[in-house]
């Protein structure tokens, strides 16, 4: 992956001062949350530029290696580890970590750049924000589990302790059990972290209630980062 990944890219003003880098789900792709965005109600924050990466098409063992979009492969699910292939992760850590630099290149220093993802992609903005060596905006993960729970204790970054986390999940999640979501919270507020924890009665999906609560969230980063 030493080219940067394909991503969707939207503006929601010219010259933005904040990015959102969101990773979608194994299986999606890069235009699976771009309609949330207007969604947000993000109309009277600073100009943010969402990107949304495409993750690389590779065979998934725990799906009969067949070939589809995802962030590291799975052998099984089995447990909350889910038997990720840790190599993978830090593969796609890798290739966000370059879309970080690039944002820093395009004016937006780290600590106003926000990773999110969804189920797969949210296991990957934990790892890679909570190892970044440079302090983040936020993390929102939603319907995520952490999948390197020994790899990222041994590789946290004390400089992403106070990065506000936003997590979401549904109440009646089969694919991600609720279970997995509230270990990991556990997980990441043992390292010190603070984390805004959310359920809501739905599947493994987003609901409208949930894309209202983050686009507070997001206003509440913009507002206190507006202050500082």
């Amino acid at each position: 992956m030493s080219a940067l990944l394909p991503a969707i890219e939207i503006e929601t003003t010219p010259s933005p001062t904040w990015s959102v880098i969101w990773m979608h789900g194994l299986g999606a792709d890069g235009s699976d949350f771009v309609p949330v965005v207007p969604e947000l109600g993000l109309a009277y924050a600073p100009g943010v530029r969402f990107v949304f990466p495409n993750a690389p098409a590779i065979p998934v063992t725990c799906n009969g290696g067949y070939v589809m979009p995802a962030w590291y492969d799975i052998q099984s699910l089995d447990d909350a580890r889910r038997h990720a292939d840790e190599a993978g992760i830090r593969v796609s850590r890798d290739a966000i970590r370059a879309l970080i630099a690039r944002e820093n290149q395009r004016g937006v220093p780290s600590h106003r750049v926000v990773l999110a993802g969804f189920s797969q992609g949210g296991a990957v903005a934990y790892t890679t924000a909570l190892t970044h060596p440079e302090a983040l905006g936020g993390i929102i993960a939603l319907s995520t589990y952490i999948p390197a729970p020994a790899m990222l204790a041994a590789e946290f970054s004390e400089a992403n302790r106070a990065t506000p986390i936003f997590a979401g999940h549904g109440t009646e999640d089969d694919v991600v059990a609720v279970q997995l979501g509230l270990l990991a919270r556990d997980t990441v507020e043992k390292l010190g972290c603070k984390v805004e924890w959310h359920t809501y009665r739905m599947s493994h999906s987003v609901c409208l209630e949930e894309i209202k609560a983050i686009g507070a969230w997001l206003n509440a980063r913009f507002a206190a980062a507006g202050k500082s």
